[in-house]
């Protein structure tokens, strides 16, 4: 057996051994394993079928991570995106009235479209032409999106006539989610293993408690949670290869396929890059080793999760946490991605985790989608504004589309001004004119 590891992962190479990258893999798994539960959570506010979703997230997991393990020898693992998941949700299907079915659709031909670039030089030409600075502006954006979702979630954030938005009160929801938010980020800040998935199961079964505690003395009048029926269940086949790609194929769903490409496509470049870096994986040009078979699979992943029924499948930089433990090569992906199989059949217990148990997580989420503003330098005015405007109008208008829309088209405009065309890639004016496309194709809709 040890013969067999070594030749398909080449251990020794890398100087790791079965038993580190088994530890690597275990680590990973519980460090994203909270997306079992985060994304079925999210995507059902579609009306699309809970389990169903837990199978295809399950799904898409375990054959990605492992395909990732075996195909490039490396130790990234896959998982449904967030933000992209709430780009699905609240943008595609709550916001523009898309059916899921449609979403899914749109999700199959974006990873379509992913593998056709991956296999040829334009994906490097799209890669050139977006500036860092609007890559991180756009990843803080969807961050403080899911932050504001998760908040809205408990109603701790309330709609508000006077002042648009305002604070929900303190009532027994956003005391518990309050709760929760504290217990996660002290787990988070002493880098226990597994500390967003130990806060949702912490804030669960605190919610479970005052729920019997609060009815039995009178203080509530409904479960906070239900008690789940049952413990184990067949998987559910309820969005499996439900998707509807000719209404995808429409017109009126170009910006939107556009958009779900783009954020899946940056993210996971974004990842490989800070990944491979942090494991030393790199040639002597500072370029990730096997990129170009690391972004195919990750184009795989997003095709088969239009297939299989959830959001796009993307590169989880919580593989960092296996990368700490020694991890360096595909064994680790190929472990963290069986670790997820058993839970395609744990539906029933996992369904009864309520909103204000992932609502906590949603925000600490946001915490990590920031870190890349950390690196920009805001005192760059030309870079900064075209940030500004991605990172708040994307929460604010309540789309992401928005924000990347606004984003490229204030940089465009503000190097034309300035006499500085040359700076702005070709590929970007392109990318321009189906961003100005998605502002005008409803207006002359109408």
């Amino acid at each position: 057996m040890k013969a067999i590891f070594e030749k398909i992962f080449k251990l020794s190479k890398h100087a790791t051994n079965i038993r580190t990258e088994i530890i690597a893999g275990i680590t990973t798994f519980l460090t994203m394993s909270y997306i079992i539960v985060v994304n079925p959570s999210i995507l059902s506010n579609t009306s699309m079928s809970f389990s169903g979703v837990l199978f295809a997230t399950v799904l898409v997991c375990a054959l990605s991570s492992v395909a990732m393990g075996l195909y490039t020898n490396l130790p990234f693992c896959i998982a449904p995106g967030m933000g992209i998941n709430a780009f699905f949700t609240y943008e595609l299907v709550n916001g523009m009235g898309v059916s899921w079915e449609t979403a899914l659709g749109a999700i199959f031909i974006s990873g379509i479209i992913f593998v056709i670039l991956s296999l040829t030089g334009i994906r490097t030409e799209i890669v050139k032409a977006i500036p860092p600075s609007l890559r991180f502006g756009i990843a803080a954006g969807i961050g403080i999106f899911l932050s504001l979702i998760g908040l809205i979630s408990v109603g701790f954030v309330v709609s508000d006539k006077a002042t648009v938005v305002g604070f929900g009160g303190l009532n027994e929801k956003t005391i518990l989610f309050l709760i929760g938010l504290i217990v996660t980020s002290v787990l988070v800040v002493k880098k226990v293993r597994g500390a967003l998935t130990i806060g949702i199961v912490v804030t669960s079964l605190l919610a479970l408690i005052f729920s019997y505690v609060g009815q039995t003395i009178g203080w509530l009048s409904y479960p906070l949670v239900l008690m789940p029926k049952g413990i184990f269940a067949l998987p559910t086949l309820d969005v499996f290869f439900k998707l509807d790609i000719i209404s995808a194929l429409s017109l009126g769903m170009i910006m939107p396929v556009f958009a779900l490409f783009f954020v899946d496509m940056f993210d996971s470049i974004g990842t490989f890059m800070g990944l491979a870096e942090a494991a030393k994986l790199v040639d002597e040009d500072g370029i990730p080793k096997n990129v170009g078979k690391a972004l195919l699979v990750d184009a795989f992943s997003t095709t088969i999760s239009g297939l299989l029924g959830t959001s796009s499948g993307t590169t989880y930089v919580e593989s960092a946490a296996g990368i700490e433990e020694g991890g360096r090569t595909g064994l680790t992906a190929v472990v963290t991605g069986i670790l997820f199989l058993p839970f395609m059949f744990l539906s029933p217990l996992l369904s009864f985790i309520p909103a204000l148990a992932t609502a906590p997580v949603l925000v600490i989420v946001g915490i990590f989608m920031m870190h890349p503003l950390m690196n920009f330098n805001w005192k760059n005015f030309e870079e900064s504004v075209p940030v500004f405007l991605s990172v708040i109008l994307i929460p604010f208008t309540y789309s992401i589309t928005q924000g990347v829309v606004w984003g490229f088209l204030s940089y465009t405009a503000i190097k034309l001004l300035l006499g500085k065309a040359k700076e702005v890639h070709w590929m970007l004016y392109i990318i321009d004119a189906f961003a100005i496309f998605s502002l005008v194709s409803p207006v002359i809709n109408k």
